[in-house]
């Protein structure tokens, strides 16, 4: 039982970035059903953006883990403004040609100008580790979990408490709709971006915190991770990306605790598979009919 809390603890913790990265899927498909693929590189942006501002200006966690979510916002929006706005009224297949390219700019460009080499991310958190019946906790694991906690709790109030939330879920619904009744359907896209890349960016920095490395390829797989658990919550459901993210990151480390490391990605394909077959829209997803 000590092993199973254990395991439980680091999955939450692990678990909270990848609900931090879902969130940002799942609220851009929902608005313009976009699967955003650079978005793994917004948080590794961020990442990089809080290394930066902590080793260059030393600055606490908390203005780093702020400065980094203003950055990341902002470097959203800019991405819709210039890739993704051009092409509202194109094929779905073009906008995600343009957001595979988007990524590997990101990438690319990072590794160009910084290099491509692992870097330390400086721990601006003197850990200690607390035992409670035999299993350990760290203080970073208390505050990654409990920021991501206050995060999503802060976007579903957002969402659902103040008229741009309001603006949001009716533009998800119907935006023609939305537009008669005076809602700037571009407004309103812009600023999902900025709010999902803000959270990547917050994820960002935690991870650094956690792992303690970074790199410019580091958003490449938590980013896929992340868009598997936002279809396994449901794609467009923000509690239902929510927790396929901390059910992916449990399940990653139950498969490294049992000795299967090798086969931890394999593991959260698998899962995703076995959830389409039962539930096609995912556990908080709802099955639409639209007319042929």
């Amino acid at each position: 039982m000590q092993t199973f809390f254990q395991q439980l603890i680091n999955g939450l913790s692990l678990g909270s970035i990848y609900a931090l990265l879902a969130l940002g899927y799942t609220m851009v498909y929902g608005i313009i059903k976009l699967i955003n693929f650079a978005h793994g590189d917004i948080y590794m942006i961020g990442a990089f953006w809080g290394y930066y501002v902590i080793n260059h200006y030393h600055v606490d966690f908390g203005v780093a883990l702020v400065s980094a979510m203003v950055v990341c916002a902002a470097l959203g929006m800019l991405i819709e403004y210039l890739a993704y706005k051009p092409l509202r009224n194109s094929p779905r297949i073009t906008a995600l040609i343009t957001a595979i390219g988007v990524s590997y700019f990101l990438e690319n460009g990072m590794s160009f100008l910084y290099g491509a080499n692992t870097r330390n991310f400086p721990q601006v958190v003197a850990s200690h580790r607390f035992t409670v019946f035999g299993v350990t906790v760290t203080n970073i694991q208390l505050l990654i979990v409990t920021v991501s906690l206050v995060l999503m709790v802060a976007l579903q109030l957002i969402v659902q408490h103040t008229r741009m939330g309001t603006a949001m879920r009716a533009v998800a619904v119907d935006q023609e709709a939305a537009e008669l009744v005076g809602i700037n359907p571009n407004h309103v896209i812009s600023f999902t971006f900025g709010l999902g890349s803000a959270l990547a960016g917050a994820a960002g920095v935690l991870i650094g915190l956690y792992y303690n490395s970074i790199d410019p390829l580091m958003g490449m797989v938590p980013g896929i991770k992340a868009f598997v658990a936002a279809v396994v919550g449901g794609i467009g459901s923000i509690p239902g990306a929510a927790l396929g993210g901390f059910l992916i990151g449990m399940l990653e480390t139950f498969v490294q605790a049992i000795g299967l490391s090798a086969y931890k990605d394999a593991a959260v394909y698998v899962v995703l598979i076995v959830i389409l077959v039962v539930l096609p829209a995912g556990i908080f997803g709802k099955n639409v009919k639209e007319k042929v």
